[in-house]
């Protein structure tokens, strides 16, 4: 019996008339929806004409997508208990590895993952009438793709299909653009209120790092909850940003007066379902993100909110990814208070200051942004744009990690060199896994058989708990035995992944590829000639264990499948537990590990936290040099090397795997085009100084900056050492193109090479000596150097040289400044302008100096005084 009051007192009902004329009028919507107002549960079962057949239109069928595996399970059996049926009835869901639906089912409830799945296979949707696009706000990648080619088959194929974004908490005018100018349907929330607590650690805590939190910063959240309890009545959950935090939060709670629950992604669906199930005695509840949307957790009366979330990164240079912690975002905090407040009025405990609210973002990260591209790259080239460039997608993928993305594809045979999808490609796309691990788990099967391949690529595709340890044979061996949660999750994917390993791909694709642009489900795709690509391993090349040797080990085994999978990663030891990856990144072992001693790693699961040297490794499996060499063929280069190293040109052959040396020889005559190459290397790192520099050299040097300085046009800037290294070609040959070594750089004479920089063409170059003369004659008869190296050309000379000297000298219209030496030759003043020094400054200096150097002659009137280098008595012979 359908629950009549319940749906009646759902919120969102007085928005439905609304949202149904948008749907009929325009065919997609936005609905803005604060949290509690049925948005998740009432609205699907009104379009699917289940609340009331007399209400609408003949019943519809509607796909529900959400986020996230508990709450798509959560919002099924709420509405079914609803509708006053069981699960699998009129409503159902799916989600990887379950599916509970009828054959009278309407409303399915799927995981966004699962509904982009199966838009690969069936673009148009055949059946479906309404497609819900749940809590877009959070704004993770599937999510993003799904809207972008749901709009793709509303425009080419089914005009009539209806799309539906709902949040509580987004950018509906965003959206709205996405849909193609979609309404916008709100609806005001009756939550109860909830009152804000700040509760900032008393003492300063560390900013999170990577993924490590502050230990006090838990210890505080903890003494939160706490106190929570002792000033609030009802259940209280607790959001952390991940697994690690929820353990050591809990432990800390040891002898609180209430249950103590942990609800996240990898938690088995019993404890989910206890945590949204009424309770008869209080309950803390911990829980990552899985809770901030589309759940309501019955009893919740208080919220502890960490402020912590955890958000993906990836260093695409080195095919490092891992989570970091961030600070969340005041959306995200709006969602966590909200649960405080479904049921009864209730308080949120912020564990940081109201001044650190007022500074964070206003929405998370999108995932497009952040995320490793390589999944969604593949996907929009199944689609038929590889390029994502016609996608209506919320933000556009960045350039740098869509074009690391497609190096990946190309790298595992998914796409061509025009970045179109292969036969293989295509049946990647359809096995619900990253292409790494796809191109694991079908390469890894050819080898193994689907059962072991399998076995290995699910516990890739979810990093098993950190107790297992570091050794990924070992985690195989553990996961096989074991009872725990992750067991049994991991035992449901393996056979769904040794079910598609065995699949052959769909007929229509198996020799072909999609045409770059195809039109979205416009016919069967043309024949194309493609190649496979770098990414199958042929069984001729894994070594030990193909067929007629007998079954690899496992720990050969477990080598094999990672290196398929994340080929860059593939290391070789140092020493100590150090190893380098074919990437080129140092990676290490923890003390103790078994891995240690291998010659070889096949690095399965590492992370580099910010500003360290090396990463660290979280899960690999040994592995032989004949396997690493298959496994990342595409990285093996043999060639000539000629660079800069140690102060000096070094010529090898030198066959790598990627970063990784595998042998070398000194090279007797190397091609000179990468000697020169390499010398001008050289120059750049160590500087000009290599060359032979004499003092007129550098003095020309500095004439010739100079001149740039003051005249630019056809003087050229010679002050930079790197700007005159790229202008090689015109000053330093042909010496450069002659010379096999840095003894040779030392014998090329900088000041003649120079020469041929200056401006001969138009005539400027004579002009040299009288715009920036080396020397300047001076009233005693002395010719002295004029030092350039300054901003101002500066003359040193002996006081008594200048006697009647009225006019400051001039170069290029620059002033000289002058730099008066005392007899000894020391400084004794400096001027721009001589007629002001002898008028006024000169006195002073013959005061203090005529006592000193009395022998040297110290007028009263220097301006008529005779100019001399000499004493006073060498003057009177």
């Amino acid at each position: 019996m359908i629950r009549r009051a319940e749906l009646d007192s759902l919120p969102v009902r007085g928005a439905v008339p609304a949202l149904v004329a948008a749907l009929d009028g325009h065919g997609a919507a936005v609905l803005c929806a604060p949290p509690g107002t049925g948005k998740t549960t009432l609205v699907p079962l009104v379009l699917a004409g289940l609340t009331a057949r007399a209400e609408g239109a003949p019943p519809r069928r509607v796909v529900v997508a959400e986020p996230r595996r508990i709450a798509a399970r959560a919002a099924a059996r709420r509405m079914a208990w609803l509708l006053g049926e069981t699960v699998g009835g009129s409503v159902g869901f799916t989600v990887r590895g379950e599916r509970v639906v009828g054959p009278d089912t309407l409303v399915e409830v799927v995981t966004t993952g699962v509904l982009l799945q199966r838009l690969q296979r069936d673009q148009e949707l055949a059946g479906v009438d309404v497609v819900i696009l749940d809590e877009c706000h959070e704004r993770h990648l599937d999510a993003d793709t799904v809207a972008a080619f749901l709009v793709d088959v509303r425009e080419a194929l089914r005009p009539e299909l209806r799309l539906v974004a709902a949040s509580a908490t987004t950018d509906a005018a965003g959206w709205s653009r996405v849909l193609g100018g979609a309404p916008v349907v709100e609806t005001a929330g009756v939550s109860y209120p909830v009152e804000v607590v700040w509760a900032p650690p008393a003492r300063p805590v560390r900013p999170p790092h990577g993924l490590r939190v502050d230990p006090a910063q838990l210890t505080h959240v903890a003494s939160v909850v706490r106190r929570a309890l002792a000033e609030r009545s009802g259940d209280v959950l607790c959001f952390l940003p991940g697994v690690g935090e929820l353990g050591r939060v809990a432990g800390q709670l040891g002898g609180v007066d209430a249950e103590v629950l942990q609800i996240h992604g990898r938690a088995p669906a019993a404890v989910q379902d206890a945590a949204l199930r009424p309770a008869e005695h209080r309950r803390v509840i911990l829980s990552t993100a899985v809770a901030e949307s589309s759940l309501t957790v019955p009893g919740v009366r208080v919220v502890v909110d960490s402020g912590l979330a955890r958000e993906p990164r990836v260093d695409h240079a080195r095919g490092l990814g891992a989570l970091a912690t961030v600070r969340a975002s005041r959306a995200a905090g709006r969602q966590r208070a909200g649960r405080a407040g479904r049921e009864a009025p209730g308080a949120v405990y912020r564990c940081w200051s109201q001044a650190e609210d007022a500074r964070l973002t206003a929405f998370p990260a999108p995932e497009i942004r952040i995320a490793d591209l390589a999944q969604f790259a593949l996907q929009a080239a199944c689609w038929g744009d590889p390029d994502a460039a016609g996608l209506a997608l919320p933000d556009p993928p960045p350039a740098g990690a869509m074009g690391a993305a497609r190096e990946v594809l190309r790298a595992v045979g998914a796409v061509d060199a025009a970045g179109r999808p292969t036969a293989r490609g295509l049946r990647m796309a359809r096995l619900g896994l990253h292409p790494r691990l796809a191109r694991a788990l079908l390469d890894g099967a050819a080898a193994l058989g689907a059962r072991r391949a399998a076995e290995l690529v699910a516990l890739l595709s979810e990093e098993p708990p950190r107790e297992y340890g570091d050794d990924l044979a070992g985690a195989w061996r553990r996961a096989r035995q074991g009872g725990d949660a992750y067991g049994h999750r991991w035992r449901t994917e393996v056979r769904r992944l040794e079910r598609a390993a065995q699949e052959p791909g769909p007929a229509s694709t198996r020799e072909t590829a999609a045409p770059a642009g195809a039109p979205v489900g416009r016919g069967p795709v043309e024949p194309a000639q493609v190649a496979v690509g770098r990414g199958p391993v042929e069984q001729a090349q894994l070594g030990p264990g193909p067929v007629g040797r007998g079954p690899l080990s496992d720990d050969a085994a477990a080598g094999l499948v990672a290196a398929l999978a994340f080929p860059e990663r593939v290391a070789r030891a140092r020493g100590e537990g150090a190893f380098l990856m074919a990437s080129g990144t140092a990676a290490t072992l923890g003390d103790g590990s078994r891995l240690r001693s291998a010659p070889w790693l096949a690095v399965a699961v590492a992370d580099r936290p910010p500003h360290a040297a090396s990463a660290r490794v979280g899960l690999a499996a040994p592995l032989d040099e004949d396997t690493a060499r298959a496994a990342a063929g595409h990285l093996f280069r043999s060639g000539e090397e000629v660079r800069w190293e140690g102060g000096d040109l070094v010529a090898r052959s030198v066959t790598r795997l990627g970063a990784i040396e595998l042998a070398a020889r000194p090279l007797k005559d190397p091609d000179p085009a990468l000697v020169r190459g390499a010398l001008l290397d050289g120059l750049r790192a160590e500087g000009l100084g290599l060359l032979r520099w004499s003092q007129d050299a550098r003095a020309l040097r500095a004439r010739l900056g100079f001149l740039h300085r003051a005249l630019g046009g056809a003087w050229p800037d010679v002050a930079d050492d790197r700007a005159l290294v790229d202008r090689a070609d015109e000053w330093l040959e042909p010496e450069l193109s002659r010379a096999r070594r840095r003894s040779d750089l030392g014998r090329i004479d900088a000041g003649q090479a120079l020469n041929r920089l200056l401006p001969w063409a138009g005539g400027e170059a004579g002009r040299l000596d009288e715009l920036a003369p080396e020397r300047i004659e001076v009233p005693s008869g002395s010719r002295v150097r004029v030092d350039y190296t300054g901003e101002q050309p500066v003359l040193a000379v002996k006081l008594q040289e200048l006697f009647g000297w009225a006019r400051t000298p001039r170069v290029a219209g620059v002033p000289v400044l002058v730099h008066l030496l005392s007899p000894a030759g020391r400084p004794a003043a400096v001027t721009a302008d001589l007629a002001s020094f002898w008028a006024g400054g000169y006195q002073a200096v013959r005061a203090e100096l005529r006592g000193r150097y009395p022998k040297h002659p110290w007028p009263q009137d220097p301006a008529t005084a005779e100019p001399t280098r000499h004493t006073n008595a060498r003057l009177g012979r």
